[in-house]
């Protein structure tokens, strides 16, 4: 008994580091701050420490006197609130105001859950969670670009010029909404050298290259010092 039961918590340990391995790959691959290694940690140890979560509250049966009941799940029940610690560490505030860093938080959070799934034997559903985690991240923002709506087959640019006459800021405006360039944000701030600076937020079509908007922007009169960023 003894040693089927030290095999099955290897075969549960080695589950939860194959599934870990696959999310891991999927942040390594797009060169997240969470990847392949911290994955895998997450994973293995949430698995292992739901084994022993679970298996240590039989262990004290009690006698005639003392009955001693435990949750078999109280370590990995933390391990959802610790995991946070974790997932806030790679959530980044950049100097635009963005955020980023969420959906990597979020896959952390998502190795520990398949860790305990995994501890606790539920394999097929951990496998399923793996296999619509990693649908959900890789291919349905690709999905809602073909048959979302229209705010979902856009992409997000930050761009920002320098205009010297502060009264060619609406007009200029105008003519990148008439090229299909939606504003989502304005920031204008003035220099000391007398000319203005404007930051901007915009959405285009997701298949428009960034180099089109680059030159359909600088093409626009009285714009100097052009510079575009993909979020």
């Amino acid at each position: 008994m003894g040693h089927t039961f030290d095999i099955e918590i290897l075969i549960k340990l080695g589950i939860s580091a194959l599934l870990g391995l696959v999310i891991g790959l999927e942040r390594e691959i797009k060169r997240k701050p969470v990847g392949l290694k911290t994955s895998l940690v997450i994973s293995i140890v949430s698995c292992m420490l739901t084994i022993v979560s679970a298996e240590s509250a039989y262990m004290f049966p009690g006698d005639h006197d003392v009955n001693i009941t435990m949750d078999p799940l109280r370590l990995a029940a933390q391990i959802v609130s610790g995991i946070g610690f974790l997932g806030a560490g790679v959530i980044l505030r950049r100097g635009n105001d963005t955020i980023s860093g969420l959906t990597t938080a979020a896959m952390i959070w998502g190795a520990a859950g398949i860790g305990i799934a995994v501890g606790a034997g539920f394999y097929l559903e951990a496998f399923a969670g793996v296999a619509l985690l990693i649908f959900s991240v890789e291919f349905m923002p690709i999905l809602m670009t073909l048959v979302g709506p229209k705010q979902l087959r856009e992409k997000e640019l930050r761009l920002q010029f320098h205009v010297q006459s502060k009264t060619r800021i609406a007009d200029i405006l105008k003519i990148m909404k008439e090229e299909k360039i939606s504003l989502k944000n304005i920031r204008i701030k003035d220099l000391k050298d007398g000319n203005h600076l404007v930051q901007l937020i915009i959405m285009v079509d997701y298949r428009r290259k960034i180099t089109d908007v680059y030159y359909t922007v600088s093409a626009i009169e009285g714009i100097e010092y052009v510079e575009i960023e993909s979020h």
